[in-house]
C-alpha cells in the first residue's frame, strides 16, 4: 500500500476506504488512487517533497505503470530499452508528443495542469502507463487488497475523489463525494464499483490510427 502522511510531529485524521464488485470475480489488484480536494474554508496541504520522477521504458514496459505527481512536476522518460520509442498522451491530464527517440536517450515532460493523463508508446501498443498529478498532498494509492489509507489528514471539509483504472469518467465522476473531516479513524467502508470489472481498452496511435501488425514495426 501507498499512502502519503504529513510530515513527523504532525497530527491528523485517518481514511480508511475499501473497493469492492458487485459480482464475486476472480481479478488481480487494480490501480487505483483516492485523493481530497479541500474545500472553502479548508486549507491545501502541498506536496513537500523534492523527489525526481521518472517513468522508464525498459523491455517494452513503462516502469511504473502508475505515478503519482504533484501538479508542476518534471517527469523523465528515460528510454531503457535497445531500440525506439515516441511517448505520447492525447488526454486532458496533459497532452504531449516526445516524438521517436533512441535507445539511451531521455526526455521530460512538465506536468503543469492537475488531471489524470494516460501514456502509450506510438510504436509498441502494449505500452501503458498513467500519471496522476495533483495539487495537493492528500493522497492514497490502493494495495494489493483494493484499499486505501491516508492518514495525517487535516480537520475540515473536503471533495473525495477516486481514479480506477478501466473504469469510465462519468462512473468516476459518480463516486465523488464531500467528506468532512475531524480527528481519529474515519472509515468509509466498502465502495461497491458500478461495473462488474475493470475493462481494458484498446487505444490507437498518436493519430488516431490502428496500430501496424507487430511484423510490419521496424523496431
Amino acid at each position: 500500500m501507498e499512502a502519503h502522511s504529513r510530515p513527523a510531529g504532525e497530527q491528523g485524521a485517518e481514511i480508511r476506504l475499501h473497493l469492492t464488485w458487485p459480482h464475486t470475480t476472480v481479478h488481480h489488484a487494480v490501480p487505483a488512487v483516492l485523493w481530497l480536494e479541500p474545500l472553502a474554508g479548508t486549507p491545501a496541504v502541498p506536496f513537500i517533497s523534492s523527489e525526481h520522477y521518472t517513468l522508464a521504458q525498459k523491455n517494452r514496459m513503462f516502469l511504473p505503470h502508475l505515478l503519482v505527481v504533484p501538479v508542476g512536476a518534471v517527469v523523465q522518460f528515460p528510454n531503457k530499452d535497445p531500440f525506439f520509442h515516441n511517448v505520447f498522451s492525447l488526454f486532458d491530464g496533459k497532452r504531449f508528443d516526445l516524438g521517436l527517440y533512441e535507445a539511451g536517450s531521455s526526455k521530460s515532460v512538465n506536468f503543469s495542469r492537475e488531471g489524470v493523463s494516460y501514456i502509450f508508446c506510438n510504436i509498441h501498443p502494449e505500452m501503458s502507463a498513467v500519471v496522476v498529478a495533483l495539487s495537493n498532498s492528500l493522497y492514497a494509492v490502493a494495495d494489493h487488497n483494493d484499499t486505501f489509507l491516508l492518514t495525517g489528514i487535516p480537520s475540515g471539509d473536503y471533495r473525495l475523489h477516486l481514479w480506477i483504472e478501466g473504469i469510465r469518467l462519468s462512473a468516476l465522476d459518480a463516486l465523488s463525494r464531500p467528506v468532512h473531516i475531524t480527528t481519529g479513524i474515519v472509515d468509509l467502508g466498502e465502495l461497491n464499483i458500478p461495473v462488474s470489472s475493470p475493462q481494458e481498452k484498446g487505444h490507437t496511435n498518436k493519430f488516431g490510427q490502428p496500430y501496424a501488425p507487430p511484423s510490419q514495426s521496424p523496431y
